[in-house]
């Protein structure tokens, strides 16, 4: 159960943001295994002074659309889906909506699985793993 926060310039039409949260899904659908209807996510949008990147960091040049992924997942995966996912967001946020691959930028965390109440006030994944 991966929770995706995204990290934007302002101005993006809501098709455009929409498009964002359906390309990330998709990908953590095609390499994480994540199923139908697991979708958490949030996007937020900053002014030009509320969002610093670094231009030419590690040799890639990004541009004001550039987007922060930061995806919350449990320690389950592999390197190579890791790696997988990686690509799959980068091609699908090409595709739709029109991203370039230098503006997308992704950070994975990983959780324990006891780390996670899905509601309820329970440890789904810790209870179903004992």
């Amino acid at each position: 159960m991966p929770l995706v926060h995204i990290a934007l310039r302002a101005g993006k039409p809501p098709a455009y943001r929409q498009a964002l949260c359906d390309g990330v899904y998709r990908a953590l659908q095609e390499t994480f295994d994540v199923p139908e209807d697991d979708q958490f996510m949030a996007i937020t949008e900053h002014e030009a002074a509320n969002f610093r990147y670094g231009a030419t960091y590690l040799g890639v040049a990004r541009s004001d659309d550039l987007v922060f992924i930061q995806i919350t997942a449990s320690a389950t995966r592999t390197v190579a889906q890791k790696k997988a996912l990686y690509r799959r967001i980068a091609e699908r946020l090409g595709e739709q909506p029109g991203l370039r691959p230098e503006d997308v930028f992704v950070n994975l965390v990983e959780v324990a699985r006891e780390n996670w109440s899905l509601g309820l006030g329970q440890a789904q994944y810790a209870e179903e793993f004992r």
